[in-house]
């Protein structure tokens, strides 16, 4: 993900505790999105869905127990001009302590392999990553 800010109170060099969400709509307002103009955004074309100045704001400054809702995460990211997996990716992070590694240049069938391999014990890994490095080896072969 991104880099921990420093702490607003005390200026000093320790990670925020802002979680990651908050962070990434901080970050947005702070290289100057106004509120006002991300909720003039924020706007989810498939189901309607709206996000208020102030909702943005109790993002950030107070959020809710529970993470928002798929749409309001699209319109979020609209506003944020960000990808739909990055926020989704920061809204684990900040509600359910779920940090995501982002695989890019792979496909959807990739990332569903790399998030299986993910749930094993480390013995079956070892086994896995052994036959994923023979056929490497093997293309590099026969290239």
């Amino acid at each position: 993900m991104t880099a921990a800010a420093p702490d607003r109170v005390t200026g000093a060099d320790e990670p925020s505790s802002r979680g990651a969400l908050s962070q990434l709509i901080q970050d947005a307002n702070d290289r100057g999105l106004s509120y006002a103009k991300m909720s003039t955004r924020a706007v989810d074309p498939a189901t309607g869905t709206r996000l208020s100045k102030p909702y943005l704001q109790r993002l950030v400054a107070n959020p809710p127990a529970s993470a928002p809702s798929p749409a309001q995460l699209k319109a979020l990211a609209i506003a944020l001009h960000v990808s739909e997996r990055r926020v989704k990716a920061a809204a684990a992070a900040q509600w359910l302590e779920y940090e995501a590694t982002e695989l890019a240049g792979y496909n959807d069938e990739v990332r569903i392999i790399v998030g299986h391999l993910a749930g094993m014990p480390e013995a079956e890994l070892r086994r896995w990553r052994a036959m994923i490095e023979a056929d490497e080896r093997a293309r590099r072969e026969n290239d």
